[in-house]
């Protein structure tokens, strides 16, 4: 019984030790087939060679995996540059990459250029179509028929009655003549003529000589058909001869008299076609020709005025109505130049850059080209050089991939020489709300240079003046107040004038002669503007170049903030500088006061 015990016993334990073998065999290799994805994952990724990073936001770099600091998302291994062998600048992306950053590319052709001119001017009535509508009796107005402006009048038709003593008189003189017409008919023929002068046609004659009864009123009548534009005598004032009792204008042509800049007198020619529309008819559009350029500018609000002639046969066209206006000037000396968007270009305030997409069989790179600006085409610019017809390039997103050029220490926009690599927990949230702010950016957003220079303190107080009025004109522009708005945008540009340059010297010198430039360009229409969007789009533009030079030259002696709306200029974003952490809007005031966050402090 116990020999029987002991070999069951045996069996038994033999069994389940065979059962719990195969068990685990069986499981733990189930278990390492459900695990070894992870567990390989890491045992490779982590790494001190490999990067991670986040698809939505490139400028995260770290060497384990996780989470993205920023949008929460699994971070994903960076790919290695397969094609440095090929250009060891060239970034590379995959297609998904590209479509994550919102990049695009266009291939670069040859056009004509055009330039859209914008001209903004008013309706006027054609001067050659103006009449002043004289009395041709002298005497006193005893009725006016035409009693207010804007009436209109047929030529012919009776518009007052004059009681005229000289007329009285010279009645008397046509009925003594009369009576010795027989005899001394030139003197019966002079006294009609007398008559005749004033107007009267030979029919009254013949009726006063029917009636033998002298006439106290005269009428007078229209001498041409038009609308009285002013009335300038009233009933019981005296008139001598050929004094105006009206002004009428025939408005069946009209004059549109659009005001052209002196920055834009070259672009503008006679004969020029111009599609305009008028504020007060929306939805429709007019087309015209420039028949005449104003030979002189106007020494007060710096203007020409380049006249267009409508036919206005309907009179839907009145004296005064706003027009604006788009004239296509071509470039007879660009034939066939290439042309670009303008978010293709990232400019630095000395060197224009656009990105050159090249394919392999390996991936799609992307390589730092420098170009040379010609004329701003609107929306595009012409490219002198640094690019040739059939090459392709980025027109969107082009700030994604000079921040990943940046983060992985190849050629890029602030460093065209490359710099180090930059890996591991680089990734404060300064820096990080700094890249998404620049994510952000308008493509055409002027960027300043990222190297802080140095100034000396007499240049840095000649900048106050500057920041002060650029500080108040953000104020105006919370408050909608546009006569305040454009009388510190007035201000700034006076402060700009004074700056004395010689303040500044070797690399600041150059720096600064860039940032005027734009300022000046940014206020040059200033005191033209007669609304506030238009006080609001000049202080985007010189916003972008006053960031630049808090950062380039740090004048203030306090912490200033850079404030972003993400919904200014049609959704694009937009920036600006504050002292004050509380955001204040000035894109879109009292409207949308509290929109913004703030993306960089500025020590």
């Amino acid at each position: 019984m116990k020999t029987i015990d002991r070999k069951t016993i045996i069996i038994v334990a033999a069994a389940l030790v065979v059962g719990l073998l195969a068990g685990w065999l069986i499981f733990a290799g189930s278990g390492s087939v459900q695990t070894h994805g992870r567990a390989s994952v890491q045992k490779s990724e982590i790494n001190e060679n490999t990067i991670w990073t986040c698809s939505m936001h490139p400028q995260i770099r770290q060497n384990e995996p996780g989470d993205c600091p920023i949008c929460g998302m699994d971070l994903i291994q960076l790919e290695n540059d397969q094609n440095e062998n090929i250009n060891p600048n060239a970034i590379s992306m995959s297609p998904t990459a590209m479509k994550l950053a919102n990049v695009s590319t266009a291939i670069v052709g040859k056009m004509n250029p055009v330039k859209h001119v914008r001209l903004n001017g008013k309706v006027q009535a054609d001067e050659r179509m103006v009449y002043s509508q004289s009395s041709h009796i002298p005497g006193r107005i005893e009725k006016l028929f035409v009693n207010f402006t804007g009436e209109y009048v047929n030529k012919g038709q009776t518009i007052a009655s004059v009681y005229s003593p000289e007329l009285v008189m010279a009645q008397e003189e046509l009925f003594e003549a009369q009576k010795i017409a027989k005899t001394q008919p030139q003197l019966f023929a002079a006294a009609k003529e007398k008559l005749k002068n004033w107007k009267l046609s030979e029919t009254q004659i013949e009726e006063i000589l029917t009636s033998g009864i002298t006439q106290d009123e005269f009428p007078i009548q229209a001498d041409v058909s038009g609308y009285v534009t002013a009335k300038i005598i009233n009933p019981g004032d005296y008139v001598r001869t050929g004094d105006a009792i009206y002004e009428i204008a025939n408005l069946s042509k009209v004059w549109v008299l659009f005001d052209v800049y002196e920055s834009d007198l070259s672009w503008i020619r006679k004969g020029n076609n111009i599609n305009f529309t008028i504020a007060s008819m929306p939805g429709q559009s007019f087309t015209g020709k420039i028949t005449w350029i104003d030979p002189v500018i106007n020494p007060k609000t710096r203007v020409a005025q380049a006249r267009v002639e409508y036919t206005n046969t309907n009179g839907e066209l009145k004296p005064e109505m706003f027009a604006s206006g788009v004239v296509k000037a071509k470039l007879a000396a660009k034939i066939k130049s290439i042309v670009v968007p303008k978010t293709a270009v990232m400019w630095t305030g000395k060197r224009s850059v656009v990105y050159v997409k090249t394919q392999s069989d390996k991936g799609v790179n992307f390589i730092l080209r420098n170009v040379t600006l010609g004329p701003a085409l609107g929306n595009s610019y012409v490219i002198e050089n640094g690019l040739q017809e059939g090459e392709e390039i980025a027109v969107h997103g082009t700030f994604s991939i000079d921040a990943a050029a940046q983060l992985a220490g190849k050629p890029s926009m602030m460093s065209p020489e490359g710099g180090k690599k930059m890996t591991g927990h680089n990734h404060g949230s300064q820096d990080i709300e700094k890249n998404q702010s620049t994510e952000k950016h308008k493509e055409e957003t002027t960027v300043s240079e990222s190297m802080s220079i140095s100034i000396n303190k007499q240049a840095k107080d000649a900048l106050q003046p500057l920041y002060s009025s650029y500080l108040k004109w953000k104020d105006a522009l919370v408050h909608d107040d546009f006569e305040e708005a454009q009388k510190m945008a007035i201000h700034m540009k006076s402060a700009l004038s004074k700056i004395n340059m010689s303040l500044f010297s070797g690399d600041a010198h150059n720096v600064w002669m860039d940032y005027q430039d734009n300022m000046n360009k940014s206020l040059e229409h200033v005191h033209h503007f007669s609304d506030i969007e238009q006080i609001r789009k000049a202080f985007q533009s010189v916003s972008a170049t006053m960031i630049g030079m808090a950062n380039t030259f740090t004048p203030l002696g306090e912490t200033i903030y850079v404030q972003h709306c993400p919904m200014a200029d049609n959704n694009k974003g937009a920036d600006w500088l504050s002292t004050e952490k509380n955001i204040k809007n000035p894109y879109f005031g009292s409207s949308m006061l509290t929109c913004g966050e703030i993306t960089t402090e500025i020590k």
